[in-house]
């Protein structure tokens, strides 16, 4: 139970995105979100959510500002949902107002929603008054989407399945990466995506015939990847997270029905990746759910990486970025 002294105080907080690179694609459990395998990520600097919630005894509902906007019921219904869980922890029963700003393209591939309840879980758990480790910060966050549970924590991160509510988390791998890894986002569509992670999930889950086999390689490449890290082994950090995606994806197309999150200018970014390559530049693409594109390089070719992306997809289409941080608190 929180304190009620600590209740009405503002907190402030940033959680940054995460690329996965071990992917998990489909849950054990769907109300509590554990997912059928471990999955592993990166966390980068440059693309974040601040959530502000302050808890307010004269409210008579939720308050939920995105990006500026007034949410309506049905579409902060997630996010009312994620603070029932938190007033139900801190065994209060009072509303709230938030405020969340994404600098992050929303439901496109690029994890907005890790960070959105990242941000979330760290600054309304503070704001009600409870005080929270960051393990079970993680497992809080889980319940809201569950990439966020890796937002948690900087660098690279694993997500250990579990098989319950207490056993499912995110711990650090490597927090605070000293080594040359940098990271291309290329933006191909800014747009929602119209097939949500949750549901092409279940439908991968449900019906591709090559569902289990993914969840055993899966497995293998997770080895591969630590070890990697480990070794600070950039290409095969690289080769091993581009193969998992693919990996993935290959499940949307072997569903019934089938579907998929890339577009056009995916299979282009694809390409580019193999091109540079083939011209002696390091380069490794992967891609979550969605149609934009990441691509790990180092520093001595980020340039040319940059350059050639620019040219192909605008200026305003292109970022890099670093792993990043962990949870911020910014009162």
């Amino acid at each position: 139970m929180s304190d009620n002294t600590n209740i009405n105080r503002t907190q402030k907080a940033r959680a940054h995105t995460n690329i996965a690179l071990i992917k998990y694609w489909g849950k054990a459990d769907e109300q509590l979100i554990i997912p059928e395998d471990n999955s592993l990520s990166l966390t980068l600097k440059d693309f974040y959510t601040d959530t502000e919630v302050r808890f307010d005894k004269d409210l008579t509902a939720d308050e939920i500002v995105f990006n500026n906007h007034l949410m309506n019921k049905a579409e902060s219904q997630k996010m009312i949902n994620f603070l029932n869980i938190v007033r139900q922890k801190a065994q209060q029963n009072i509303f709230a107002h938030v405020k969340t700003q994404n600098n992050i393209p929303t439901a496109a591939g690029l994890a907005s929603s890790a960070s959105g309840f990242a941000a979330l879980a760290a600054a309304s758990s503070k704001a009600i008054g409870l005080d929270l480790s960051r393990k079970d910060l993680s497992r809080l966050a889980r319940r809201g989407s569950g990439s966020a549970t890796r937002s948690i924590f900087g660098g690279f991160v694993e997500w250990e399945k579990g098989n319950n509510d207490q056993t499912s988390f995110a711990k650090p791998i490597e927090e605070n990466v000293d080594w040359d890894v940098n990271l291309v986002a290329v933006i191909t569509n800014r747009h929602e995506k119209k097939i949500s992670s949750r549901r092409g999930m279940k439908i991968s889950k449900a019906t591709s015939p090559y569902y289990q086999a993914f969840k055993q390689v899966t497995s293998r490449d997770l080895i591969t990847m630590k070890k990697a890290i480990s070794n600070h082994d950039f290409d095969l950090m690289g080769h091993t997270a581009e193969e998992n995606a693919m990996k993935m994806h290959a499940l949307t197309f072997s569903s019934d029905p089938s579907f998929t999150y890339f577009n056009g200018d995916t299979l282009k970014a694809m390409q580019l990746v193999h091109e540079l390559r083939n011209e002696g530049i390091n380069c490794y693409f992967t891609i979550d759910a969605g149609p934009n594109v990441k691509v790990l390089v180092q520093h001595d070719n980020l340039k040319k990486v940059i350059r050639k992306f620019k040219t192909a997809f605008g200026q305003s289409n292109v970022v890099a970025t670093v792993p990043g941080p962990g949870i911020e608190y910014l009162n």
